[in-house]
């Protein structure tokens, strides 16, 4: 590796002639990536608790759609800049090739790094309410003390949060092909699962599931009479919903920033696509996101048109509100699953359904780490962090010291996560984050043919018009609107809970360390003979 000039040489921008990465996945793998980024199962399921009782009004199906159709502009917008830039780093390389290399960099270190850092006790937060909470209470478990709600405790957030990032470490230092390998079957697997739930809910009566929740709600937590209890608690807390239905679209609209936090990530395997096939055809590239991104949400209609009939809308949204203020039903959280598991009266069946619905969380745990490792690789290959960042293992392609500066920052905060609740309301603009760096890329895609007209005209994303226009520039113009539309609710309503002041000190914290990181970089390489300025002017090679 060319780190240092040698005798009269200049040190070259690039670590080494080659990434030394290669293509080891196909379209398929990249399509199934996206549909597991924007996870209708950890994410979505998840995602309801809050948004129902937050925006009551809204009709859920409406925001859906709505919000698919405006996701896919984005999508369009990412597809272009894959394919014009096909390279491992996917934001990073983008902004820093069009907005420049510092701009570039910040963007991407904040929303790619360190705040994947933080979502560590997200992912970890799911893995226990839909898996040991519901698998704890189903087979009646006492130990840790308090059972299920163990795992709500300090010590349980502490030790999932931490299974999750092993998990998660583990997946990624598999390589792309392995790792592609446990995504399929694990997704299969998950589906299956997701089968037998649309199966239960589509031949049972809502009668039928009134009296299963009663009978095991009795059982399993001691709550008699489980339904009319919900409902009754629910009102008693003043808390209505609107029917189910279509419309009106102004409440509806408040729905779809809630809902991006589980539909803008199609576009979170795009820092891999120098590493999978035919990254270069942008039919290819669209595809693998379109259709993960409207795979997910074909599921989620499915899924609320069936909770509507068979669980009744009215009492899903009372037990999301309860669970919203924080006085649930069951004292752990409603995982809607579980319930649709109680319409068999066998408890061997109920914890076999619970087991292959969580893999729907072990398909997803690399993301947690994977795309972020090849944004800072691209950093490293680029000489703006250490050369060392950019290493990669012979055997498996991986780069190994990038996902170590993923996994030991993670473990860390994920301790101070878990003992200190000043430290938690930190967290809570993380979402915000990576949508601003979605911004910085949608802003480049439209600069794209002013800024680097000879790269613009040499992509494929050029030649893709509608009537003589270049549909990438307008899809870039309208994911702008969406991003702007979103970062302007999440700041001035506190119903979606990512306006905290202290939050926003410490994200504001994560740039000014970006900044430092790379005004560090462009001194240090600037006396080993290397102008970091530079890096926008050349494109990084395979």
């Amino acid at each position: 590796m060319a780190t240092d000039a040698i005798g009269g040489e200049t040190p070259t921008l690039f670590l080494r002639k080659a990434t030394g990465l290669v293509r080891g996945w196909s379209v398929r793998d990249s399509i199934i990536y996206a549909c597991l980024a924007t996870n209708f199962v950890t994410l979505g399921l998840y995602e309801f608790t809050f948004a129902g009782p937050a925006f009551p009004k809204g009709q859920f199906i409406t925001a859906t759609l709505i919000s698919g159709v405006w996701v896919s502009f984005l999508v369009i917008a990412y597809a272009g800049l894959v394919v014009t830039i096909p390279r491992a780093g996917g934001d990073y390389v983008w902004q820093s090739r069009i907005l420049g290399s510092g701009l570039g960099f910040v963007l991407a270190a904040t929303g790619w790094w360190f705040i994947l850092w933080l979502w560590a006790p997200i992912y970890g937060n799911i893995l226990s309410v839909q898996l040991f909470q519901p698998l704890w209470a189903t087979l009646k478990w006492t130990w840790p003390a308090g059972g299920a709600a163990w795992f709500g405790t300090n010590n349980g957030i502490f030790i999932v949060t931490l299974i999750t990032i092993a998990l998660a470490g583990v997946l990624v230092s598999l390589g792309m092909a392995g790792y592609a390998k446990i995504q399929r079957w694990f997704f299969i697997g998950g589906m299956v699962g997701f089968a037998v739930v649309v199966v239960l809910l589509l031949v049972n009566s809502h009668a039928s599931f009134v009296s299963s929740f009663n009978l095991e709600g009795q059982k399993l937590f001691g709550v008699h009479n489980a339904y009319a209890a919900t409902n009754a608690a629910a009102a008693k807390a003043g808390y209505t919903t609107s029917p189910f239905g279509f419309g009106p679209l102004g409440p509806t609209m408040l729905l779809v920033p809630a809902f991006m936090f589980f539909l803008l990530w199609p576009n979170w395997g795009t820092t891999l696509y120098g590493e999978v096939r035919g990254a270069s055809d942008f039919r290819r590239v669209f595809s693998g996101m379109f259709v993960g991104l409207w795979m997910t949400v074909i599921l989620t209609v499915i899924f609320f048109l069936l909770i509507a009939k068979t669980v009744g809308w009215g009492f899903y949204q009372n037990l999301n509100s309860l669970d919203y203020n924080l006085t649930p039903q069951f004292g752990i959280w409603p995982y809607p699953f579980m319930f649709a598991g109680w319409l068999v009266h066998n408890t061997a069946f109920q914890v076999v359904l619970i087991l292959v619905l969580s893999l729907w969380f072990f398909a997803w745990v690399g993301t947690l780490f994977l795309s972020s490792t090849r944004v800072i690789f691209a950093a490293a290959f680029d000489r703006v962090l250490p050369d060392r960042a950019a290493e990669v293992s012979e055997r498996r392609k991986v780069p190994v010291y990038s996902l170590i500066l993923m996994l030991l920052p993670a473990a860390g905060l994920a301790a101070v996560y878990a003992y200190s609740t000043t430290f938690r309301s930190y967290t809570l603009d993380a979402t915000l984050v990576i949508a601003v760096t979605y911004l910085g890329s949608a802003i480049a895609v439209v600069l794209l043919p002013f800024v680097k007209p000879d790269l613009w005209r040499a992509s494929p994303a050029s030649r893709i018009k509608l009537l003589g226009v270049p549909i990438v520039p307008v899809a870039g113009v309208v994911t702008i609107g969406l991003l702007v539309f979103n970062l302007y609710e999440w700041l001035s309503n506190d119903n979606y809970f990512v306006n905290s002041h202290d939050s926003l000190i410490y994200m504001g914290a994560m740039y000014v360390l970006a900044i430092v990181i790379y005004v560090i970089a462009r001194v240090v390489r600037r006396r080993q003979g290397i102008d970091l300025g530079l890096i926008n002017k050349e494109i990084p090679v395979e």
